[in-house]
């Protein structure tokens, strides 16, 4: 599955579980997600359905993509905890995270699907 924010694709580690499956089915075509801002640490949005969850509490780094009540995604640029369901990781600096994700808004876009 590939992902580009804001037009910029990243390079995403994804997970291997159900999950990520199922984000991999809903973007077999093209999966659009409009993102906004939350807590000054990321960025989040629905996906327009539900998918197994297997939620359990983590602590999060920058560039984690996790998956929030079963029907959002959120990905960090800042540290944080919570309840999630691990998808992936961006393979970016913090810094670089930072650029891409601290404004009001962004775009996803999830391409294609996982092996």
């Amino acid at each position: 599955m590939r992902l580009a924010i804001d037009q910029k694709e990243v390079e995403v580690e994804w997970e291997e579980n159900d999950s990520v499956k199922a984000l991999a089915l809903l973007s077999k075509e093209t999966l659009s997600i409009a993102m906004h801002r939350y807590g000054g640490f990321e960025q989040t949005g629905p996906i327009g359905a539900s998918i197994v969850s297997n939620d359990v509490e983590m602590d999060v780094v920058p560039g984690d993509i996790v998956l929030y009540n079963g029907n959002a995604i959120s990905v960090f640029f800042q540290p944080s905890a919570w309840s999630y369901t691990k998808l992936g990781h961006i393979q970016e600096s913090q810094e670089k995270l930072i650029e891409l994700l601290d404004t009001e808004s962004v775009r996803f876009v999830l391409k294609g699907e996982t092996k």
